[in-house]
């Protein structure tokens, strides 16, 4: 698998907020429709599935992959922090992106803890996956 970017304007102009935090600040506004950043999966062992289809409508989407991640794991709201090899959906539906982490082939999934989101254009998926992918993915630390 190559690399993968999303490329974008990077302002933050008319952004909606993405409801993650990744350095401990507050969740502040982003354009996840051109984040401007770019997230390498495929160095870093996630294996991403191929896009769902939108049905007509923008309805239901969703993205997996598997990752790995870092010493403190992933918080979830059901669960609290989960570890070792994990399994990363990210859904759309009605306005909404939520993240979910499922132990690897398992059948349980547990949301994200703050990994729920509004989303406006459901064409923004891809780019929130991504961006997921890039904070959660740590197999080395």
């Amino acid at each position: 698998m190559g690399e993968q970017a999303v490329t974008g304007a990077g302002t933050n102009e008319g952004a909606t907020t993405a409801g993650m935090i990744a350095d401990g600040g507050p969740a502040g506004p982003a354009d996840v429709s051109g984040a401007g950043m770019s997230a390498d999966a495929g160095a870093t062992g996630a294996a991403a599935s191929p896009p769902t289809g939108a049905p007509a409508g923008g309805g239901a989407q969703n993205r997996t992959a598997d990752i790995v991640p870092g010493p403190g794991g992933v918080m979830t709201d059901e669960a609290g922090v989960v570890t070792g090899e994990l399994t990363l959906r990210t859904e759309y539906a009605d306005g909404q992106v939520v993240l979910r982490v499922q132990y690897r082939e398992a059948d349980e999934w547990y949301v994200v803890t703050g990994g729920t989101a509004p989303l406006a254009d459901p064409a923004g998926l891809d780019a929130v996956h991504t961006i997921a992918v890039g904070l959660l993915n740590r197999p080395e630390g």
